[in-house]
């Protein structure tokens, strides 16, 4: 590093402001309110522009992470948002929940002084100051080709790829089961981290670029793919990973014992956090546990919180350190009160004369070997039984794909997990004309990821229709 590049690194990030933990538990308004310009022209500033940037290479969608950040130090705000949606048709979804800290901003050279340039809080500023502006600029689309592709889910995956082939001139419909689109971004994240309102703006924009979308249309009920295939050149899948995983343990019929996602899909999809102004019923619990260390878990158990819960327990069965969760959603959850019971395993609902859930036992872990994923295993404790009071417990342990979609296709060959296979480049399945990417492939993952399999299969896509060659 030159010594005028070393004289004028700034180490300060800029945190962006959000609501106080006190206040925020008892609202589902958004936690953060972003940068203001002259924060994210501050921020902006800090990146080194590198001859040889590495952020670039840690972006599954490959965004030109410095083109843009420099158009934001210059206050040329519309060119910035403009060269992020040369890759990314989902900006202000990605700089709310994408991983970045795992992925662009652990490459930035400031990385080893602990002050990587904030990339996803600077994505996030340019997709929300388009929002505030009278009109949104659309990019130029390639001439019709004459073909037509079918995109069966419009979760992230579903999303970039209609986004990317309608762009190339293809005639692109997305058929979505629920009745609204978004997928995972609908009903899956809350509106406390990712507003609804966002998601349908987003979705907004690729209807504008040409995207027709279908919504109540269950692909394997409402039509096959088999039967799409006799209307469509190609179709792609993207419908995700919504078959919640269960412990498997006594108890777990109780009323009281929910899923993840019929959890979440009641509060987010269902609008039940807006209970009785909407028309979902949501039993107010007291006393809430969430089973699991990721995303999900941290996402249902602030939501029981803002639901009015006296206590809320995150039940992990190793350490804090081993926490899959994104650290920024796990210190929101401590802040607003959540508590954590670490090395806890669940092995009984214990359920009242009505059948609801009044109590779990549990056993105390400690932490044994490395598993095969490197993370050390958890092993209990002989003769640590104990109960926890809890009259409503999520089940967040992770999900697989619904076996709607490889059940009625013939030839789709799925694995063990019931994820489709499909070639990682390119998103090809084992059918012809059939791509797939996202979660249904990969299992449950991140939403930047089922974007970038979106990017790959769209190119695939694109030369099948427009080369012939599969």
């Amino acid at each position: 590093m030159s010594e005028e590049k070393k004289s004028r690194i700034d180490t300060n990030r800029r945190d962006m402001p959000k609501q106080t933990p006190e206040m925020r538990r008892h609202n589902f308004n958004e936690v953060a309110f972003g940068y203001t310009e002259e924060l994210a022209v501050a921020e902006a500033s800090r990146c080194l522009q590198c001859k040889k940037p590495r952020c670039k290479t840690g972006c599954p969608v490959e965004i030109d992470i410095p083109d843009f950040i420099s158009c934001i130090v210059k206050r040329d705000f519309r060119g910035g948002i403009r060269k992020l949606k040369e890759k990314n048709c989902l900006p202000a979804v990605c700089g709310r929940v994408c991983p970045q800290e795992s992925q662009c901003e652990s490459q930035c050279i400031l990385k080893s002084k602990g002050a990587e340039v904030a990339i996803g809080r600077l994505e996030r500023f340019l997709a929300d100051w388009e929002a505030a502006q009278d009109e949104v600029d659309l990019p130029p689309k390639a001439r019709p080709t004459g073909k037509r592709v079918a995109v069966v889910g419009s979760g992230p995956a579903g999303v970039t790829v209609a986004g990317d082939l309608v762009l190339l001139g293809h005639e692109v419909t997305i058929f979505e089961a629920l009745h609204k689109a978004g997928g995972v971004l609908t009903y899956g994240i809350p509106e406390f981290r990712l507003p609804k309102a966002i998601v349908a703006r987003e979705v907004e924009y690729v209807k504008q670029l040409g995207v027709r979308v279908i919504t109540d249309y269950v692909v394997g009920k409402t039509r096959s793919i088999d039967e799409l295939l006799d209307r469509y050149d190609a179709i792609f899948i993207g419908t995700g990973a919504g078959l919640p995983w269960f412990m498997n343990i006594p108890g777990e019929n109780l009323n009281g014992v929910y899923s993840a996602n019929e959890y979440l899909t009641r509060m987010n999809l269902m609008q039940g956090y807006q209970y009785p102004a909407s028309r979902t019923p949501i039993k107010r619990h007291k006393k809430v546990a969430v089973v699991g260390g990721g995303n999900v878990a941290m996402d249902s158990a602030r939501t029981a919180l803002r639901m009015g819960a006296e206590e809320v327990r995150i039940i992990y069965r190793r350490s804090h350190a081993e926490l899959p969760a994104r650290a920024e959603e796990a210190e929101n959850a401590e802040e607003e009160g959540v508590i954590f019971n670490m090395l806890t395993l669940p092995v009984r609902y214990i359920g009242d004369e009505n059948g609801w859930l009044k109590e779990i036992e549990c056993l105390k872990m400690e932490l044994g070997e490395p598993d095969a994923s490197g993370r050390r295993s958890p092993v209990e404790i002989p003769n640590s039984n104990f109960k926890m009071e809890m009259d409503a417990v999520v089940c967040a342990i992770g999900n697989s794909p619904n076996p709607l979609v490889p059940s009625t296709t013939p030839g789709l060959e799925t694995t063990r997990r019931g994820t489709l296979v499909a070639d990682p480049e390119t998103g090809k399945t084992t059918r012809e004309r059939v791509w797939a990417g996202g979660d249904i492939v990969t299992g449950a993952a991140t939403v930047i990821l089922a974007m970038g399999a979106g990017r790959k299969a769209a190119r695939s896509i694109h030369e099948y229709l427009t080369t012939g060659k599969q």
